[in-house]
């Protein structure tokens, strides 16, 4: 590790005392003051709505000030002589026509210099009036409630100054009981502040969004005698069988009073009740329960406890509150984490609160649409990046079933910039080295500094109190890139006094000194591997990636290498892909008419992060990416090999047996012609046995025995497709869904696709000063002796190419790509290639295959470089139009490493739109994105070969092809299949196609769908060779056996009039 000068330490930032330190006597204002973080605000508590409350959504009367200093004065003069428009609650207040949605990554979007913030402060003023209902108890506690506020506010009623709160998605609750009047309307005006202090520990990977967007409600609490608050525990017998349910209340009592305690089951069933006296404000019961049934994420089975409470002598019910429990009890056993004394592996996911329309005003209905998503996907696990999620989320986790990872409202990655800046740190610095040299510098501003010791906790206490309840959350955070510090271990300290059933987890602890977890972002396989292997088997604690798999754009890739490091190390618990969507906004320029999903800088907005904020498993309006299809296929529950006529499953769930599934199996026929379709030789289905979590078990299917006979006398290939689905409907997804699937070659087949030339006949050529031309009775082809390509191919008086054939090895940079990769690419003009004929010549060859032979000698290479492809291209050209391509290119000179591609690229008449393939599909596939993608025929448009990513790049690949047919509305065109020339002996091989109306060039210049204009003919790539995609826009590269190496190779392309001439 470097050491800093003394000159460089000087350059370092340190944490400002601003104006305290320029002797200004003025009190700074409740937003730019580290240590008040709250005014008035009642003590944080679990999340339950009582019996009597007004839900405060809707329309809300607005102002909008650039500074707090213009805010209109809460009196009724200041609030008559402002200018008021209307705004929804909940809502942001950049999403409504005031000021800009601004995205950030890493860097502050203000001068850093906590605990201050800009004097250009946006200032959103609410106001909206309430009348108590009559049937309300003149006596009531009320309670006006925030859910969420960013960044901080103060809250008058009736021109009284409640309080003020700052912690953007926690709650803030106040008593207002004193301020408000029954019988008559009462207003109640919230000031907004954009930023405050808090916004320094706020700065997640998301965009800057301001104003009420989470519920508001009016509370009505009983005023004597009532419980504030209560914590439920589950704990189980050593053998996990019988368990204790253990009830802290928080009561305001004038008098005893009386606690009955209902627990009833799914049915409604009582399952125990009991009636104690509580006499004290903190009281603490222990109830036994016999056998109940455990909840897990993969049976989340819910009880419901009902709190009353009455007055000692029976007469009334004063509160009562439902809440459901599952039985769940969290140990950290032999280094594991276990849920009921079980190891568990989190098949995660990261999810930020996004709407496309809304922001972070997310409705229920869309949180629940994401949760089953997630569950119909394979997913086990979510983690609430970067702070706690809705409340609703954490309900809806309880009953479809997800462990959660649920984070603290705190995040202040933008002071590594703030540190690194001045140093001339460079982003490619390793970065371990770029931690040491920077970490300990940034923690200083907040994370170890005793000045925010108290904010930090809050931050905790609001996370662990709101969500305690919970059965779904088995894990809390200390929040998500804040660098470490002693608040940290502060943070830690509470909540495991606290709350000592649950491990803490907190990634920036890279010593785990204030965790129960090593936890890693984005390590390679070989760094996961050391990780696992760190301490052999005496590890105490285990190690789970809270962020890995980044899937931004056209990714993630490898999905499958990590899932089977999980499964080979017992202290690899797992991890959470980052991340769940893209966080695109809608946006329609009013200038040009176009519409698409916005990121960073699309408004104007400056300094931004780009496109970054667009790396999710879905696209913006949440509907799955290929990238979220690849995920379901890693994270399949169990997994199949076939043993002669044994089919043998093994189970990868934790809890459950597969009794809950059901088995389909077919084979199927498919041939190498490609004119065939596939031909269905058996189907069936099959009874699960009752198979434990991680055991294995056999079924026979004997029915494969006449068919495997059947199938040595065919060609092509025989492939064996099982589907595992519901047997009955779940609570996450009807009867019938597809859990996971299985394919296994049967065949053992040793047949090539189609011989190159079968010619009985040698066709027609000319030769002219330009060009030379090969025809038969039903076609026309033209090389061009000038390029040396081939130009022109007629079949049936229909042209077929709009532009030549040749060789490629571009493609569209993908996001991964964009970090890296195309730099490279790009540095070695891998994107500019041009062509320089040799020589060109024609000959006839009269032997067992006759045919017309075109000999091409070519160098290929960019402008600048002194390196390049010296190639040889063979053209053979039969009696019935057949094309059979034969390339050998050998890079010279000083060459680059890696290539994205390597290919024949072409243009093709716009007529042709029609396109079948036999490989992956029916989606795009990748080399290390392909698993999700069965081996079938399929068929499809050139239209819906592409993918239409946000930020368009590279797409619509299909890997493992044996032929594709590419035809116009009539069924007339053309076949393509590849052949490995390498051996003397022409080899049949799988190959990459793509067919699309566009072109790289087209992508890589477009910043949103909406600019792409498509071509009038069809651009088709045969690649011999395609790139993996890697996770480098945040994390590691391309596997090494995904790479396309820059060598010396040879393959043959073979292309065929369709239909073929009779």
């Amino acid at each position: 590790m470097r050491l800093l000068r003394d000159e460089e330490e000087s350059m370092i930032p340190g944490p400002s005392t601003g104006a305290r330190s320029i002797g200004l006597s003025a009190p700074p204002p409740d937003y730019c003051n580290e240590q008040v973080f709250q005014r008035n605000r009642l003590p944080a508590r679990s999340f339950f709505i009582p019996e009597i409350f007004i839900l405060l959504n809707g329309s809300w009367r607005f102002h909008y000030a650039p500074t707090p200093v213009q805010a209109p004065k809460v009196d009724n003069a200041g609030i008559e002589a402002a200018q008021w428009g209307e705004i929804e609650v909940p809502g942001h207040w950049q999403l409504q026509g005031h000021g800009i949605p601004q995205y950030t990554n890493v860097i502050y979007p203000f001068p850093v210099v906590p605990p201050f913030v800009p004097t250009e402060n946006p200032t959103g003023t609410y106001r909206r009036s309430f009348t108590i209902p009559e049937s309300w108890e003149t006596s009531l506690q009320l309670r006006l409630r925030f859910d969420g506020v960013d960044s901080a506010f103060h809250v008058f009623v009736n021109e009284n100054e409640i309080g003020y709160s700052q912690g953007s998605r926690n709650p803030a609750e106040f008593d207002v009981t004193s301020a408000v009047t029954k019988g008559k309307p009462n207003e109640v005006v919230v000031r907004v502040y954009q930023w405050s202090d808090g916004s320094y520990i706020e700065d997640q990977d998301q965009w800057w969004l301001s104003g009420i967007f989470r519920d508001v409600y009016l509370l009505g609490f009983p005023p004597a005698n009532r419980i504030d608050d209560f914590f439920v525990k589950t704990t189980f017998d050593s053998d996990y069988e019988n368990a204790m349910l253990t009830l802290n209340l928080k009561l305001k009592l004038e008098e005893a009073c009386k606690i009955e305690l209902c627990l009833m089951d799914q049915y409604a069933e009582v399952c125990y009740s009991n009636t104690v006296l509580a006499a004290k404000k903190n009281c603490d019961f222990d109830f036994p329960i016999e056998k109940p049934t455990a909840w897990t994420a993969e049976g989340p089975y819910l009880y419901t406890l009902r709190i009353t409470l009455r007055d000692k002598y029976d007469k009334e019910n004063i509160q009562t509150i439902r809440q459901r429990v599952g039985f769940r009890q969290v140990e950290i056993k032999n280094g594991n984490i276990t849920v009921n004394g079980k190891s568990i592996l989190f098949r995660g996911v990261n999810r930020h609160d996004h709407h496309p329309l809304l922001g972070r005003a997310v409705p229920p209905s869309s949180i629940k649409k994401d949760l089953l998503l997630m569950k119909q996907h394979n997913i086990n696990a979510v983690r609430c990046s970067h702070y706690p999620s809705h409340p609703q989320l954490y309900d809806l986790c309880d009953e479809l079933g997800l462990w959660v990872l649920d984070e603290a409202d705190l995040e202040c990655h933008g002071f590594y910039e703030a540190v690194a800046r001045p140093l001339d740190i460079p982003e490619d610095m390793d970065y371990k080295k770029r931690k040491a040299l920077t970490f300990p510098q940034a923690a200083k501003f907040t994370s170890d500094n005793p000045v925010w010791r108290e904010a930090y906790l809050d931050r905790m206490r609001q996370l662990v109190e709101r969500d305690k309840n919970h059965a779904c959350v088995v894990i809390w955070s200390l929040g998500n890139e804040a660098f470490y510090g002693s608040n940290h271990g502060a943070m830690y300290e509470w909540g495991k006094s606290y709350d000592p059933s649950r491990p803490i987890h907190y990634e920036g602890d890279t010593k785990a000194l204030s965790a129960d977890m090593f936890s890693y972002m984005y390590p390679t396989l070989v760094e996961l591997e050391k990780y696992a292997q760190a301490e052999g088997e005496s590890f105490t604690k285990p190690v789970i990636l809270c962020e890995y798999g980044h899937a931004m754009g056209n990714g993630p890739g490898a999905l499958e290498e990590y899932q089977d490091a999980f499964r080979s190390h017992r202290r690899l618990q797992g991890g959470f892909i980052w991340e769940w969507a893209n966080h695109g906004l809608w946006k329609t320029d009013g200038t040009t008419g176009k519409a698409y999903y916005a990121y960073g800088g699309d408004f104007g907005d400056l300094p931004n992060d780009g496109g970054f904020v667009m790396d999710g498993l879905c696209f913006s309006d949440h509907k799955p990416t290929p990238g979220l299809v690849e995920l379901k296929k890693a994270y399949a529950p169990l997994h199949v090999d076939i043993d002669g006529t044994q089919v043998v499953i093994t189970n990868r769930l934790d809890f459950l047996d597969l009794t809950h599934l059901n088995a389909t199996w077919k084979i199927l026929q498919l041939a190498y012609s490609p004119s065939s379709e596939e031909e269905l030789l058996g189907s069936g289905h099959f009874t699960l046995p009752c198979i434990e979590p991680h055991g294995k078990g056999n079924v026979d299917l004997p029915t494969l025995r006449p068919t495997l006979q059947q199938i040595q006398r065919r060609s092509g290939e025989c492939w064996l497709t099982i589907s595992f689905r519901l047997n009955q409907e779940a609570v996450w997804a009807p009867a019938s869904h597809e859990v996971a699937w299985y394919q296994h070659r049967l065949d053992q087949s040793t047949d090539t696709f189609p011989e190159p030339i079968v010619s009985l006949n040698v066709p027609r050529s000319i030769d002219s000063e330009l060009f030379y031309t090969v025809q038969g009775d039903e076609f026309s082809i033209m090389f061009d002796k000038v390029h040396g390509s081939l130009s022109k191919w007629i079949i049936n008086g229909k042209p077929v190419l709009t532009r030549p054939f040749c060789l490629t090895a571009w493609r569209a940079p993908t996001d991964n790509d964009a970090a890296h990769d195309a730099k490279q690419w790009a540095h070695w003009g891998l994107d500019v290639l041009e062509t320089q004929l040799r020589s060109i010549s024609i000959e006839k060859v009269d032997s067992k295959h006759k045919y017309v032979q075109i000999n091409v000698e070519s160098y290929i290479s960019p402008p600048i470089l002194a390196w390049g492809f010296e190639t040889t291209t063979t053209y053979r050209i039969d009696d019935s139009g057949c094309i059979d391509i034969i390339m050998h290119l050998k890079p010279t000179g000083p060459a680059p490493k890696t290539l994205p591609r390597i290919g024949l690229e072409a243009h093709l008449d716009k007529r042709i739109e029609d396109v079948a393939w036999f490989g992956r599909g029916p989606g795009e596939s990748y080399g290390d994105k392909k698993l999700s993608q069965k081996i079938g025929i399929y068929s499809t448009t050139v239209k819906d070969m592409h993918t239409s990513y946000e930020i368009p790049q590279e797409n619509g690949n299909r890997a493992d092809t044996r032929w594709v047919r590419l035809t116009d509305r009539q069924g007339a065109g053309l076949t393509a299949t590849m052949y490995d020339t390498t051996n003397d002996e022409p080899r049949a091989t799988t190959f990459d196609f793509s067919a699309q109306h566009y072109n790289a060039t087209d992508l890589q210049n477009a910043a949103h769908p909406c600019d792409l204009v498509a071509r009038d003919d069809v651009v088709v790539r045969f690649d011999a060779e395609h790139a993996g995609l890697g996770t480098a826009a945040c994390g590691p590269g391309i596997l090494d056996k995904y790479v396309v190496k820059c060598r010396e190779m040879k393959f043959g392309l073979l292309l065929k009039p369709y239909p073929a001439p009779i």
